[in-house]
């Protein structure tokens, strides 16, 4: 936002009470991020509506129901196997929130003003929990299946014993940091993306402001990169929910196969 000529990209990020308010011990508030939460969780819900009804002969709706379910079920079983099945509900779960929610966040409802719009993804405390049910997944599959015999994911089968000693550190640490890296790339990538949105959109403003030929040309400018960054940013929100799936099944796929 802009304020007095300064702007302030932040603003939209910040979690702001609609009903009740922050103190007054007051343990209840309503906030904008629960109020965006509940418009995502209630777009899922009307969307897998259709693919409930099981007619036989489906309509686009099922059929486009179906063929996500499909989508996320191939995924699942080439990067677990057989046992794929069991974590569909979960690898399913994650995509399509995070495919709704980015979506949803990356819609103009700032056009109507009490819309208020708020992006979800773009705070880690979303994206971090999820990356944490993720490896609560792979550590309790990993030592309920192997016992402490998962460990011998971390050191390489064929190498030599002194290079094992070398190299078993470092995979650990690989792994420790996955659940950071997981929950950080769809939050930076919804972070980045907004905050570049809002920069050249009081660019535009001000531009328009100056009334002079040099605003005008700023303005195509800025007009011409928030298209660009809104179509990349599509495109974004898609990829990085397929990102996190796709990466939660190879990881839980790993606890399962021990590779």
């Amino acid at each position: 936002m802009a304020a007095e000529g300064k702007i302030d990209p932040m603003h939209q990020f910040v979690i702001e009470p609609i009903f009740g308010s922050f103190g007054h011990n007051n343990p209840f508030v309503f906030t904008n991020s629960a109020l965006w939460t509940l418009i995502v969780l209630g777009t899922i819900w009307l969307f897998m509506f259709g693919g409930m009804k099981r007619e036989l002969i489906p309509g686009r709706w099922q059929v486009a129901v179906e063929g996500l379910i499909a989508f996320v079920d191939d995924m699942v079983n080439v990067s677990i196997g057989p046992e794929g099945k069991k974590f569909l509900p979960w690898v399913f779960t994650a995509f399509v929130f995070l495919l709704f929610a980015n979506l949803i966040g990356n819609m103009p409802f700032g056009i109507v003003a009490p819309a208020h719009p708020f992006t979800i993804t773009a705070q880690f405390t979303f994206t971090g929990v999820m990356s944490l049910i993720t490896f609560a997944i792979v550590l309790g599959v990993g030592f309920y299946k192997h016992g402490l015999h998962f460990l011998s994911l971390f050191v390489p089968k064929d190498a030599p014993f002194i290079f094992k000693i070398f190299i078993a550190p470092i995979e650990l640490i690989s792994f420790l940091v996955r659940p950071f890296s997981l929950g950080l790339r769809p939050f930076i990538a919804m972070f980045a993306g907004h905050i570049l949105l809002d920069v050249f959109g009081n660019f535009v403003v001000q531009s328009l402001n100056s009334h002079s030929a040099g605003g005008i040309a700023v303005w195509v400018l800025s007009m011409a990169f928030i298209m660009f960054v809104s179509m990349i940013e599509l495109l974004v929100a898609a990829i990085q929910a397929y990102v996190f799936a796709i990466l939660t099944s190879l990881y839980i796929g790993e606890a399962v196969n021990l590779h």
